[in-house]
């Protein structure tokens, strides 16, 4: 009977039992899509090559998954730069304690060749922390043994004082030997708002790859470099030069002894010991340094055949204390603003971008570099991508890229008047929605003509005042401060 009045109803009710049948199919369709999507999500979760744990996996930018999945050329010697930044302050930091439980950086399928005697096998290793492993759920199941995090997984993770900046702040060595080679530490201290110290231990030449053994390179010194802007506006410049035999750099950290003047780094506190002559009498520097916590940028290298340009900075915000003493008069300061980075690379024909400030709320760092092959029109030079990087008490807050900085207006310069600087400039810096505005008003700029021939340049350091206008991470932003420039001009 059932049957009947269904079919009789399929008979009379023609356009409608059209409908309730497409709407089934649809029905059945859609629940046979999402049993494959679920089987395939199983099966991928078992696969060697894409497991990880967790809820979110991180890959480098521009991956290709499925080829990463079966191994084509597009997976291969992949790797994500500066994990460790990322792992401690960028997903594992206090920024997103509340959304982040915990990150556990893993390598994956990386080829090696394991060798007995004449034979050798190709083998397939990865490796991981074994805490955070367990804890997102990829930890291995041991047959035998035990497996837990070593002290250099520790360090990984929440390294000490000392290790962070062991690890941040370290001598190279180049990789072939070359007259224009150069590395130094910078560091630029304000004891009151119309003074201010630029220090620098520079270490340069054709240091050897064993630059124990002396006899082994070609020449190679070092030197100490302080230009003290006094409150009158006017400057005075110091120099110490040491022959290779004095001085004495660390591989492994910060440290470095040029003649008696030196640079030492401890639990995360600098300590500067210099000596130099200038017209104005003999400066002996004795100050202590500290950055602030989390208010540091990792190393970045660009690299083009042999040219190589590195850049790090320890200490984006600072505090320095202790005195400097020019002919026997001692200026004596505490806790004043201060800052640090570190240089290294090949500087034949090289020219930068640079900035950083401190505002009230935010501290700021941007840069660029112009490798040697650069030309009037910028045309086939080696450039590096330019950055703009925001920081808060938390660390850094975003990363954006800029192309150009707009220079206007013109000012004079101390020493060298047929250089000029501009008397603003300002810069917008995206990243997919966010967007920032700097705009600087210079207030002083010393011009320093290069020695290099056939490069009529000057490298121009700026003090100027600064102000931030924008929207980050959906949150505006609006800040004002002040801070040091460079850049490099031609003669009028």
């Amino acid at each position: 009977m059932i049957a009947t009045l269904a079919f009789r109803h399929l008979l009379v009710r023609k356009l409608r039992s059209l409908f309730l049948l497409l709407g089934f199919s649809l029905g059945v369709g859609v629940m046979i899509v999402l049993l494959s999507v679920g089987q395939a999500m199983l099966d991928q979760s078992r696969d060697v090559s894409l497991v990880g744990g967790g809820e979110v996996t991180v890959l480098p930018q521009g991956i290709d998954v499925e080829a990463m999945r079966t191994g084509g050329i597009g997976s291969m010697f992949f790797g994500v730069d500066r994990a460790r930044f990322l792992v401690r302050q960028v997903f594992g930091g206090a920024r997103h304690q509340n959304l982040v439980r915990t990150v556990s950086p893993a390598v994956e399928g990386k080829l090696l060749y394991l060798q007995r005697g004449d034979r050798v096998l190709p083998v397939r290793a990865g490796g991981e922390i074994p805490s955070r492993g367990a804890s997102v759920g990829s930890g291995l199941n041991l047959v035998a043994g035990s497996w837990r995090d070593t002290p250099a997984d520790s360090a990984y993770l929440a390294p000490t004082s000392q290790q962070l900046y062991d690890e941040l702040d370290r001598f190279h060595i180049p990789p072939v030997a070359d007259s224009t080679w150069g590395e130094w530490h910078y560091f630029n201290i304000v004891p009151s708002e119309n003074e201010w110290w630029y220090i620098t231990y520079l270490v340069g030449g054709e240091i050897p790859r064993d630059q124990h053994n002396r006899a082994a390179g070609g020449r190679w010194g070092g030197q100490l470099l302080v230009t003290h802007r006094q409150a009158d506006g006017e400057y005075r410049r110091f120099l110490l030069r040491e022959p290779s035999q004095r001085v004495q750099l660390d591989t492994t950290g910060a440290d470095l002894m040029v003649g008696e003047s030196s640079v030492t780094q401890r639990s995360g506190v600098y300590h500067l010991i210099g000596g130099a002559a200038g017209s104005g009498g003999k400066v002996r520097i004795d100050v202590t340094l500290q950055p602030a916590p989390n208010r540091y940028f990792p190393p970045v290298e660009l690299r083009s055949d042999e040219f190589v340009s590195g850049y790090v900075v320890p200490g984006l915000v600072a505090h320095a204390s202790g005195s400097i003493c020019v002919a026997g008069r001692c200026r004596k300061f505490h806790q004043v603003p201060a800052y640090h980075d570190h240089n290294w690379g090949v500087w034949r024909d090289v020219t930068w971008e640079w900035g950083a400030g401190q505002g009230k709320r935010l501290a700021l760092l941007y840069g660029g570099v112009y490798g040697p092959e650069r030309k009037q029109s910028d045309v086939g030079a080696v450039r590096s991508p330019f950055f703009l990087s925001l920081e808060d008490s938390l660390g850094v807050k975003q990363v954006l890229r800029f192309n150009n900085i707009h220079y206007t207006g013109l000012r004079r310069t101390r020493s060298h008047p047929e250089f000029t600087a501009p008397s603003r400039f300002d810069l917008v810096a995206t990243r997919e929605q966010d967007s920032i505005h700097l705009a600087v008003e210079v207030e002083d700029a010393l011009a320093t003509p290069s020695n290099a021939e056939g490069f009529r340049r000057a490298f121009l350091q700026m003090r100027g005042r600064f102000t931030l206008r924008g929207r980050v991470l959906g949150e505006a932003v609006s800040d004002s401060g002040a801070g040091f420039f460079e850049t490099y001009v031609s003669p009028r």
